[in-house]
């Protein structure tokens, strides 16, 4: 009996630690009090972490169709630079099946060389498994704007341009006050 309440003492000794913690964490004072948007922060730390893990990733899913672009091709006239990324293997992660080529995805980005455009045309091939009809293929590369094309360098040289234009119109525009500040 002796062993028995000397349980039941440790138990309520626990609960009311456990207790107490809880009303100090609740109603102490606002220094010690746990503050929502850090707990956010935290959150949205670790919803970086898992993004940036499936994106390193290589995608894998079932085949779907492409919807065209609405836009216009890029000039022609461009020099372009042809970038291949390519899974690491012709083995299927799924199942360990032979994969085979069925398709390539192609995206053109504009890009600033310094007094010169430029597209970089970025090729993922698309691999297909027979066994299990999955399709695998490397992720795209992340842009700065979603959807866009411009590249960091031609974004860089966008913002620049548009500082020293601006700047250039307020030192010209900039005269003396000639009005009179007392009605003279």
């Amino acid at each position: 009996m002796a062993a028995t309440v000397e349980r039941r003492d440790r138990e309520i000794e626990r609960l009311q630690s456990i207790i107490k913690k809880l009303q100090r964490a609740q109603f102490g004072r606002s220094s010690e009090q746990l503050d929502p948007d850090q707990l956010a922060l935290a959150l949205e730390d670790l919803d970086a972490h898992i993004a940036r893990i499936q994106e390193s990733r290589p995608f894998v899913g079932k085949p779907s169709a492409e919807r065209p672009s609405h836009r216009k091709p890029l000039p022609d006239h461009l020099p372009r630079e042809d970038v291949l990324l390519d899974i690491g293997g012709t083995v299927c992660p799924c199942c360990g099946g032979a994969l085979h080529a069925i398709g390539e995805s192609v995206s053109e980005m504009l890009d600033w060389i310094p007094a010169q455009l430029r597209v970089i045309r970025t090729t993922r091939p698309k691999y297909a498994c027979r066994t299990c009809e999955t399709v695998v293929q490397v992720p795209a590369p992340e842009r700065l704007i979603a959807g866009g094309m411009a590249r960091p360098a031609l974004l860089a040289q966008g913002l620049t341009a548009k500082h020293c234009d601006a700047s250039a119109l307020l030192t010209r525009d900039l005269r003396p006050l000639t009005v009179p500040l007392f009605g003279r």
